[in-house]
């Protein structure tokens, strides 16, 4: 049966699969032959190199920045392989890292500081301009994501991300994970990252409105500093939610997160089903986790 103490998961990428587990994680991809390759590779969590980054709140940052880190890794890895697959030559680590410094400064600046700054001075309490800037994130992001949808490579990567959840979903339901398990599940998954999007949009209005809303630059400068503070709530909100399903509370706490996942996810091809599957037997693999039948 699937880990009662540890939850598998993991994240779309180029024409493939990552899924991570307890010792590392591994990604699955289909090259342009039509073949798989699954890459694996060690990895400790920072939460796991000190106890005190285990604490609940605190864990949530360090959980992100490794989320960030092996998924900037996967990505290249990706990337690598796609160029390979139309006989291109793969770009250099220089414009990876300028490409990741360029969306995370789109990120910040346009998720976390721009709708604080274009809020003109209003003469209404903090609580409803707090929540005014919420909503502008909010719709920066689905107008964001809606965008991006459109292109028909993001469209393959959310039907990769369909995959994920489905194997997923069958693994944690059942503990086999072939393709007759995930046909029978669906594709959206209440751990996804777009849920903990969604959370962290909705607990920084009520961090943001302890603290008021003073002037413009302080305003932004607490943005930047409650960041941890918003993203160990959040982390710990969705972990509950994906511990209690059956509850009707953290059904409703994270039900705008899973709306969304019908955008983020698409419903996958059999042969992008069998690219999660890999990508979780390599995760198994890695963890010495005896492999249940695919059924």
């Amino acid at each position: 049966m699937a880990d009662d103490h540890f939850s598998y998961g993991g994240q779309a990428v180029i024409e493939g699969v990552m899924i991570r587990g307890r010792k590392g994680y591994a990604t699955a991809f289909r090259l342009a032959d039509g073949g798989l390759e699954v890459a694996q590779q060690t990895w400790v969590p920072l939460t796991q190199r000190h106890r005190l980054l285990r604490l609940p709140i605190i864990r949530g940052t360090p959980a992100l920045i490794d989320a960030l880190i092996v998924g900037y890794r996967t990505l290249i890895a990706s990337a690598d392989v796609a160029a390979r697959g139309e006989g291109i030559k793969p770009p250099s680590a220089f414009h990876y890292a300028l490409s990741i410094a360029f969306a995370l400064v789109i990120a910040i600046g346009g998720f976390v500081l721009l709708p604080s700054a274009v809020i003109p001075k209003l003469h209404l309490n903090a609580l409803l301009l707090n929540l005014i800037e919420g909503a502008i994130r909010f719709i920066v992001f689905v107008g964001f994501i809606l965008t991006v949808s459109l292109m028909p490579d993001m469209r393959r990567v959310f039907q990769y991300h369909g995959a994920e959840h489905k194997v997923i979903n069958a693994f944690e339901a059942t503990g086999s994970y072939g393709q007759e398990e995930a046909k029978n599940h669906g594709t959206i998954h209440q751990r996804c990252g777009t849920s903990f999007i969604f959370m962290v949009l909705f607990v920084g209005i009520l961090v943001h409105a302890v603290v008021g809303w003073p002037e413009w630059q302080w305003r932004l400068l607490s943005r930047l500093l409650l960041l941890p503070v918003v993203a160990g709530i959040s982390y710990e909100l969705v972990k509950l939610a994906g511990a209690h399903k059956s509850s009707l509370l953290m059904r409703f706490i994270v039900a705008p997160g899973m709306w969304m996942q019908r955008i983020t996810t698409r419903r996958p091809t059999e042969d992008q089903v069998e690219v999660a599957i890999s990508a979780l037997e390599g995760a198994l693999a890695l963890d010495a986790v005896e492999a249940p039948t695919e059924g």
